[in-house]
C-alpha cells in the first residue's frame, strides 16, 4: 500500500492507493506540535478508519508545506523503515520556470504535475483551500508561477474577528447580491464577490496562458481542486473542465510512480 500525504496549514489528508487504485481518504486538523509521536499516532488513528494500519504501509510519498511536520514526517517513517519520498523542487519532475524555484510550495507543484499528466496542458488547477492558489502549466508542461489570494473562510474568519459587531456567519450563496440584513449582507460580498474574484482572476490567467502558448483560452484546461471545490459558488464558475478534489493526492501517486518506480495510477478512477 501506498500512503500519500497532503499536509497543509489547516489540514491533513492522507490517501490510500493498491495497484495504483486510491480506495480511502481521510482528512484531519493539521498538529501544530509537530512531534513525530503526535504525527504517528494521528496517521494511525486515519489508517485505523478503514481496518488499516502503518503495518500495511509499503512506502510513503508526501507533499508539506509545514516544516514541523515535515521533519516529524521523516522521523517517523525512519524509525518505521518506509521509504519516504517528499515532493519539492528536486524531485517533482516537470521543469520550474520560476524566479525562486525552492520557494514554491510542494503542493503547488504536485498540482500542476497532476493536471499536466490526467488533462493535459496547457492548464491552471485553481486549489480553493485555506489559501486559494492559481497553478499555471506552460504547454511544454513546465510550472510557471500563478497567483495566491487568502481563502474564502479566512476572509470570513477575519471579518468575524477584526470587526466589533460583524458575525460569523454560514458559507452559503446568498440568492441576491444586494443584502436586506448583516448576514445576507455579509454572504453577498463573501461568497458572491469571492466568486468574482477567482473568476475574473482565472479569465485573466488564462489568456496570458494562452497567449504564451500560442493557443485559445479555451484550450487551456482548468480544473478545481481543495475543500471548497464542490461548493455551489466554485461549480458555477464557468470554463471549467473538472472538479478533482483529490487531485494532490493523484499526483502524489504519479510522482511516486515517476520517481520511484511505484504502481502507475488507474486513470479511469474518479
Amino acid at each position: 500500500m501506498l500512503l500519500a500525504i497532503d499536509v497543509g496549514n489547516s489540514n491533513v489528508t492522507i490517501g490510500s492507493f493498491r495497484n495504483g487504485s486510491l480506495v480511502a481518504v481521510r482528512r484531519a486538523s493539521t498538529p501544530r506540535g509537530g512531534s513525530a509521536d503526535e504525527l504517528e499516532l494521528l496517521v494511525e488513528g486515519l489508517l485505523r478508519l478503514d481496518d488499516t494500519a502503518f503495518a500495511d504501509v509499503s512506502a510513503v510519498v508526501a507533499a508539506s508545506v509545514v516544516p514541523a511536520v515535515s521533519a516529524a514526517l521523516e522521523a517517523v517513517t525512519a524509525r518505521r523503515d518506509r521509504p519516504l519520498l517528499l515532493a519539492g523542487a528536486g524531485t517533482v519532475p516537470i521543469p520550474i520556470r520560476v524566479d525562486r524555484p525552492g520557494e514554491v510550495g510542494a503542493d503547488r507543484l504536485v498540482n500542476a504535475l497532476a493536471a499536466a499528466r490526467l488533462y493535459g496542458t496547457p492548464a491552471i488547477v485553481v486549489d480553493l483551500g485555506t489559501a486559494t492558489t492559481f497553478d499555471c502549466v506552460a504547454r511544454d508542461g513546465a510550472f510557471v508561477g500563478g497567483a495566491i489570494a487568502p481563502g474564502l473562510e479566512l476572509g470570513l474568519d477575519a471579518l468575524a474577528s477584526q470587526t466589533a459587531k460583524l458575525p460569523r456567519v454560514e458559507l452559503r450563496t446568498p440568492d441576491r447580491a444586494i443584502g436586506r440584513d448583516t448576514v445576507s449582507a455579509i454572504q453577498s460580498g463573501a461568497v458572491l464577490g469571492y466568486q468574482a474574484l477567482v473568476a475574473g482572476l482565472l479569465a485573466r490567467i488564462r489568456r496570458e496562458l494562452a497567449d504564451a502558448g500560442d493557443v485559445t483560452p479555451t484550450d487551456v484546461h482548468v480544473v478545481l481542486t481543495g475543500g471548497l471545490s464542490r461548493l455551489p459558488w466554485a461549480t458555477a464558475l464557468e470554463g471549467v473542465e473538472a472538479i478533482d478534489p483529490d487531485l494532490t493526492l493523484k499526483g502524489l501517486a504519479i510522482l511516486h510512480a515517476e520517481v520511484a518506480g511505484g504502481q502507475p495510477l488507474q486513470l479511469e478512477l474518479s
